[in-house]
């Protein structure tokens, strides 16, 4: 028996698909949601509006949308994925011309009952499309030069569209995520040393490059430069948002100051506390406990999607599994680490807790594309 014969007789069929779905990653997800809402109802001064209440819908709503998108083959994404990938790069396009402002940034459409981010979309089917290119690659081809170059481009292209916007935070997290899937797929390691000394050779000769004739930066580049390395050096300007995250992150001790007791959110001295900085308020309220507590489902979430991948035979399903662990992973480690002070702010959300419809919702269609692939694997042997 063949292995597509042998595939399309073992996976489930019609309703029995839901008892085969990765019901342990599903309840990690809705308790890291739970804790969103939970944390979006104390910044809000114990009131379900105006962030907490919507953040229920849109969760409702994403979670309707990872189980239809569970419900089918993963095969039919597989063939999707360039066609998802046009698209996506087409909305972007679309936001250069027609996109609506805010913060400084031209990212979204305005779609009347909606407001679309295509930056976010991006992020996964960037994922499918990689996937599918290596699950048609032969494996020997994967480290020619020639068919790296290819994923480096289709990479690269919406990276450069939504630097434009400009979203520095969603630029680094699909160079990355792209990045991170072609290592997976199993492109030799030398290419990644390559990039990574050529990235410190630019970073020392930007620095080096301070003041004399050939500087590569504008001026108040650097001062955001030295703003990120001593915040202190400006405390009511540039460095205010991260002297304020660190305020809050040392005042919760271990156990925290209690439920709606953060003084830094309270107060509003902590900026975007619903949205990119409400770690800090989780870890002001609920101490390092809490926060170390939300860390550990987080690692569980990337343990169960491992699990499924290794365990999966197609490789498609396997590749896209890994590659929506990467994402999610580099969300919250991004966000981590830019509320901590040990990266540039950047505006990247904390996934399933900070406010926002479209990464939420794109996230969770991600998680889609993981079970459709779970639920879809052949099981037993031929």
């Amino acid at each position: 028996m063949s292995y597509l014969e042998y595939n399309v007789k073992h996976v489930p069929t019609g309703f029995s698909k839901i008892f085969y779905m990765n019901w342990a990653l599903i309840l990690l997800l809705s308790t890291v949601a739970g804790i969103g809402f939970l944390m979006l109802y104390s910044v809000a001064g114990g009131s379900l509006t105006p962030w907490a209440e919507p953040q229920m819908k849109r969760f409702a709503l994403g979670l309707g949308l990872m189980f239809g998108v569970a419900m089918v083959p993963v095969y039919f994404w597989r063939n999707l994925a360039g066609l998802a990938y046009a698209v996506s790069i087409l909305l972007l396009l679309v936001v250069e011309i027609y996109g609506v402002s805010g913060m400084g940034a031209q990212r979204w459409i305005d779609l009347r009952f909606v407001r679309l981010q295509p930056s976010e979309l991006t992020k996964i089917t960037l994922v499918m499309l990689l996937a599918a290119y290596y699950d048609w690659l032969d494996i020997k081809k994967t480290s020619r030069p020639l068919w790296v170059a290819i994923p480096v481009l289709l990479i690269l292209l919406p990276t450069l569209l939504v630097l434009r916007q400009p979203d520095l935070g969603t630029a680094i997290l699909l160079l990355a995520g792209g990045g991170l899937l072609m290592f997976l797929a199993g492109v030799h390691w030398a290419y990644f040393v390559a990039v990574l000394s050529a990235g410190a050779g630019l970073v020392t000769a930007v620095f080096k490059s301070r003041g004399t004739s050939w500087q590569m930066l504008k001026d108040y580049q650097y001062r955001r430069i030295d703003t990120f390395l001593d915040p202190a050096s400006d405390p009511l300007g540039s460095g205010y948002h991260i002297t304020q995250s660190k305020i809050a992150l040392g005042s919760g001790g271990w156990t925290g100051r209690g439920f709606m007791q953060g003084t830094q959110s309270r107060l509003n001295f902590l900026p975007e506390k619903h949205t990119d900085f409400i770690f800090t308020t989780l870890a002001e309220e609920f101490g390092f406990l809490g926060a170390f507590s939300l860390l550990v489902l987080y690692a569980l979430i990337i343990l169960f999607c491992v699990v499924s991948a290794l365990k999966n035979k197609d490789r498609f399903g396997s590749l896209v599994t890994l590659g929506v662990a990467a994402t999610f992973f580099l969300f919250f480690a991004v966000n981590m680490s830019m509320v901590m002070g040990l990266a540039p702010v950047v505006g990247v959300p904390l996934p399933l807790v900070s406010y926002g419809g479209s990464a939420m919702l794109v996230l969770l269609v991600g998680f889609g594309l993981a079970q459709s692939a779970h639920v879809h694997r052949p099981r037993g042997r031929a």
